[in-house]
């Protein structure tokens, strides 16, 4: 009798379903989970770590902080899988966790760092009045738009290029890989700040020879990235400094923009894809390198990537028939979308006929 009583005691009680306001909760106080991982990705928590079990108090002499509080903070990520506490209570970077370090391949510290710094949030906290008027959240709250603020902020600005860089390792050779860019001689890279995904296509497509244009400012950097100067690139890659709401460079027979479209309204895309449009050499593509909004309820961070782009620089993620109509408002027409290994996708659009 006394065994059956044991064995009763030790089964493990039934889940309990998450009640509606467990499951709210959760969502309101979600944006604690961004500030503990600012706070760890700022102390150098993360490169810290690398791949050992270390106790709080070991941790907080090497990064600088209080033993206590940083074992509290890291006790509470562990709930949501950035790192794990053993029984000697110490913590070690789950594969989540380790995206956080730098240098790593698929790093995401400095996107981390810029996506919750001050200005990002602080706009974020104007949504409320944005969706009230129709106005941009970044402009209501700073006067001015985020470009124009990055111009003028140079720590966000570098900020804000390295986080683009570190979300691109991954993304651009599934770029590369999903489309055959060497059907083309030559292709330029619109807004492609320091030639990433430029140097990634030229160094798969030997024959194929770039452009990299963006701000002067920007392309500026360029050769001291080391992307498009490596030896492999450098002879067949060109650095063109312009605004391509003005003009692109003319006669290319492929122009790229990734993560540029997504940035800014339909009148200003058609404005700019109408510059790539007069500019492309017969037969030519334009290729824009975007996020596709699926259809239907299930999680998709491009629904939440898209209300970001109406917090900060006014622009959206699109669906396809989005797509479409944008392409037929500047007088091309869609081709095909190529999906990649990534989350985004290749919109391959040509020059309506009637313009041909």
């Amino acid at each position: 009798m006394r065994k059956k009583a044991a064995r009763s005691r030790s089964r493990k009680a039934p889940a309990r379903a998450q009640r509606p306001q467990d499951a709210m909760i959760a969502l309101i106080s979600g944006y604690w989970i961004s500030a503990m991982v600012l706070a760890v990705t700022r102390l150098g928590v993360p490169d810290a770590l690398g791949g050992r079990a270390l106790g709080a108090s070991e941790l907080a002499e090497k990064v600088g902080a209080n033993p206590a509080y940083l074992y509290r903070v890291l006790r509470a990520l562990a709930t949501v899988g950035v790192c794990a506490e053993d029984k000697r209570g110490r913590f070690k970077l789950t594969p989540v966790g380790a995206t956080l370090r730098s240098g790593a391949r698929g790093s995401l510290r400095d996107f981390a760092l810029m996506m919750i710094d001050d200005y990002n949030v602080r706009a974020w906290m104007s949504l409320t009045d944005a969706v009230r008027s129709g106005q941009t959240a970044f402009d209501l709250q700073f006067g001015m738009p985020i470009f124009e603020y990055l111009r003028t902020h140079p720590e966000q600005d570098r900020e804000f290029s390295a986080a683009m860089a570190s979300i691109s390792g991954v993304e651009n050779d599934a770029v590369a890989r999903a489309y055959p860019f060497g059907r083309f001689s030559n292709l330029v890279d619109v807004g492609g700040a320091h030639g990433h995904l430029l140097a990634t296509i030229l160094r798969r497509y030997k024959k194929l020879r770039g452009v990299l244009y963006d701000q002067p400012q920007v392309v500026a950097g360029a050769a001291a990235s080391g992307f498009v100067s490596a030896p492999e690139v450098r002879e067949r890659c060109q650095v063109m400094g312009g605004s391509f709401f003005e003009s692109v460079p003319a006669g290319a027979d492929a122009y790229l923009m990734k993560y540029i479209i997504h940035d800014w309204d339909d009148a200003k895309c058609a404005r700019l894809l109408g510059h790539c449009r007069d500019a492309l050499a017969p037969g030519g593509r334009v290729l824009i390198v975007d996020r596709v909004i699926r259809p239907g309820n299930d999680p998709d961070w491009s629904k939440w990537l898209d209300v970001n782009m109406l917090a900060e620089p006014g622009g959206q993620e699109r669906t396809e028939k989005e797509f479409r109509t944008l392409l037929e408002k500047s007088g091309l027409r869609l081709v095909k979308i190529h999906p990649t290994e990534s989350a985004l996708s290749i919109v391959e659009a040509e020059v309506e006929a009637e313009r041909r």
